[in-house]
This record gives structure tokens, sequence and C-alpha cells, in this order.
């Protein structure tokens, strides 16, 4: 019941612009297909650091509490839900004609699917299936809502 996938698109910006827009979670609102607003735990930024995602879609309502598993400028951004269950993140790189190639990627873990049998029993599979589509929808939706607020629109 574990998944990976993953999306890219350039982007009108350089590798350094894009991860600090990126790791911005506070602006997060701005292009992500599900999640509204991101709220920092504390001061703290970084490798370690949590926040609160808010999110809804039409079916529902809800809130997540992720940690920062990488940060290292222009190259990559990445935090796991959870902690644990999913991670989320992009990749940077610079584009051959100019720009950044950027990845968007996630990956399940075992611990999400423990935790969906336990929650959900026998839909479980049902459960995971769904946001496994809004992941394979929203990603490249995501990207391409990244390069809007980059190219400033």
């Amino acid at each position: 019941m574990t998944y990976e996938m993953q999306d890219s698109i350039i982007v009108p910006a350089t590798p350094q612009e894009v991860h600090a827009l990126l790791s911005d979670v506070t602006r997060t609102g701005e292009w992500s297909q599900q999640c509204e607003r991101c709220t920092w735990e504390d001061g703290r930024r970084g490798v370690g650091a949590r926040f609160t995602g808010h999110n809804r879609t039409p079916e529902r309502e809800w809130h997540t509490v992720s940690e920062v598993v990488a940060d290292v400028p222009g190259e990559h951004f990445a935090w796991s839900v959870g902690p644990g269950r999913v991670e989320w993140g992009y990749r940077m790189r610079p584009a051959a004609g100019g720009g950044t190639e950027l990845t968007q990627y996630t990956r399940t873990s075992p611990a999400l699917a423990e935790h969906f049998a336990e929650r959900f029993g026998d839909r479980a599979e049902a459960e995971i299936a769904r946001r496994r589509e809004a992941a394979r929808t929203g990603i490249p939706a995501t990207l391409e809502a990244i390069r809007e607020v980059l190219a400033g629109r």
C-alpha cells in the first residue's frame, strides 16, 4: 500500500530563489492544491523545525503536523508528515537554458499503511488510493502554480 511519485517543471528563477520561496511554508497556500496555510510551531527553521498544515478539500478539512527533514538551499527542501508516514519534498537544479528544474515528490512509508489500517479498518486501502490519486493530479497542478508565483502572475 505504499507509493512514490514525482513530476518536474522548469520555473523562471534560480535554484536559490526557488528554495527561498518553498522553504517559507507560510506561503504554501499560494500554490498547494489542498493546504490552505501552514504555521511554524516556533521560531526554529531548517531540519527539525515543525509546522502545522491546515488543509481542505471539498470532502473534508484536517490538519497535519510535519517536520522538516531536508533543507539544502538551492537543492532540496522536504518534510515528513506524521512525522514518518509520508515525505513530501522539492528538489531544484539549474536548468539547461536558464531557470530551475523543479521536482516535487512524495513517498509513503509502511507507517502510513499501519496508521490507515488502525484508523479506517477495511477502508484503509481505498483511503490510501484516494490520497494517491490526489497526489497524482495535485503534483503537476502544484508545480504549475509555483511556476506562476515565480513568474509574478
